[in-house]
């Protein structure tokens, strides 16, 4: 091993390579299990691979630990890492956790874990990084820190989990989809305990890229007041799609608690059947009048905030300016206002190619247009030419990927055992998954 002595906090998140230099994953986790007299033992990793995928790499086919990296001898368990009994998770589990020191000194937290390479060759915990409880009532001080071997604690509680602030600290720099998939790789009751402690816009962006299931349990643990909040913080479809697995009474208590804006969108987009084009939309595109400028239009599709497929094309329509509109006029897309000076009217660059659909257009309607003409979306209009909305590719990607695709394991060869983890193992491969289905169904 290239090193002796690592602290988990800094391993979150590493890469791990095979010999040949090509990249595998990035740490998630180190899992390690108790022992009567001893300091735990580390028996491996959560690694997330392609395909947002978390596996179990023994720590017996890793040969490098340093340097940010991790090098393993190339054999990767390809099963879903599924937490075994006596396993416990550091970062999701000790981190943060309340110890007492067995030197009657009082009590501390565990702000991260050292763990070490023995001359056995095995890797255990050697060392905590713990924080005492703060002695001034200032806001802005901190409680003094200390190191202390496994032996000098003792857990308040057994199994006592870490605070789910400590346990969003170390998620921070995950996306929502690599988030959602974490929390779902959590116990139902960590998830929810999590979930509860997050902002109402992060929380809103991992449930967007959750089962139904799971939206509707971490929901239900919320008051109706937070619940409504978070449900303002999505997007108009998809809190459509959440608000219809609800009971009638509990979606129309929430509807009348959101803003009104968002729930005037999300009442429209529940009128419409989910296997339809009105089903699948978004009611936000970006909608501008005829007058206006290129330099306008990239000025808008410029915001941070705004998903890449609603910013690939404006939408050019007659007064009012909010679905539905006035008569829809025809798009522009980004790559030909890219190809005109800044004083060009969108007016006169609209795509006369592309027809809109119907709002009660199906869905596999909706896939062969944007597919015949190499759409990223695709502007809905009502009876009257009026724009209501615009269904973009990954609308329709829900719809047609499986609804349990994130359970999903690809097939791969399977490669002789390790008798000392007793998992098999396979060479790393990418798998290919999808998103949800947001059809309205209960799983």
């Amino acid at each position: 091993m290239s090193a002796t002595r690592v602290f988990v906090a800094r391993l979150a998140g590493c890469s791990v390579f095979d010999p040949a230099g090509d990249k595998v994953g990035r740490v998630r986790d180190v899992i390690v299990v108790y022992r009567s007299k001893e300091a735990p033992r580390v028996i491996g990793f959560v690694v997330e691979v392609p395909g947002r995928r978390h596996i179990f790499l023994s720590i017996g086919r890793v040969t490098s630990i340093g340097s940010g990296q991790i090098i393993t001898t190339g054999l990767i368990n390809l099963r879903r890492f599924e937490q075994r009994g006596g396993e416990v998770r550091v970062i999701a589990e000790v981190l943060g956790r309340r110890v007492t020191l067995v030197d009657g000194s009082g009590t501390a937290v565990i702000e991260d874990v050292a763990i070490e390479n023995n001359a056995q060759g095995d890797w255990a915990v050697s060392d905590l990084f713990i924080r005492r409880p703060k002695t001034s009532p200032s806001p802005f001080a901190k409680g003094q820190t200390q190191f202390a071997k496994w032996a000098d604690v003792r857990e308040r509680f057994t199994g006592e989990a870490q605070s789910a602030t400590q346990l969003l600290a170390t998620y921070e720099d995950l996306l929502p989809a690599d988030l959602a998939n974490a929390l779902l790789d959590l116990p139902e009751a960590r998830m929810l305990e999590v979930a509860e402690e997050m902002s109402d816009e992060r929380l809103a962006d991992v449930l967007e890229e959750m089962p139904e299931g799971e939206q509707v349990d971490i929901l239900n643990q919320l008051d109706d007041e937070r619940a409504a909040d978070v449900l303002d913080q999505m997007q108009p479809d998809d809190a459509a799609d959440l608000i219809a697995q609800l009971s009638d009474e509990r979606g129309e208590a929430l509807l009348d608690l959101m803003q009104p804006e968002e729930a005037e969108d999300v009442r429209m987009l529940l009128l419409y059947a989910p296997d339809t084009a009105g089903g699948l939309m978004t009611t936000e595109p970006i909608i501008v009048s005829a007058d206006a400028t290129v330099a306008e239009g990239l000025a808008l599709i410029r915001r941070h905030e705004l998903a890449p497929a609603l910013g690939a094309a404006v939408c050019v329509t007659l007064p009012p300016y909010e679905p539905p509109t006035g008569r829809f006029l025809g798009m522009v897309h980004f790559q030909r206002m890219l190809r005109y000076p800044p004083n060009e009217r969108l007016g006169t660059l609209l795509d006369q190619r592309l027809e809109p659909v119907k709002v009660r257009a199906s869905a596999a309607e909706v896939a062969r247009t944007l597919a015949s003409y190499n759409l990223v979306s695709v502007p809905v209009v009502d009876d009257n030419h009026r724009l209501v909305g615009v269904v973009t590719i990954d609308d329709v990607l829900d719809y047609l990927l499986p609804d349990d695709w994130r359970s999903h394991d690809d097939e791969a060869p399977v490669a002789p055992t390790d008798t000392s983890t007793s998992r098999p193992f396979t060479r790393p491969i990418a798998t290919t998954v999808g998103r949800r289905q947001p059809n309205g169904q209960t799983r």
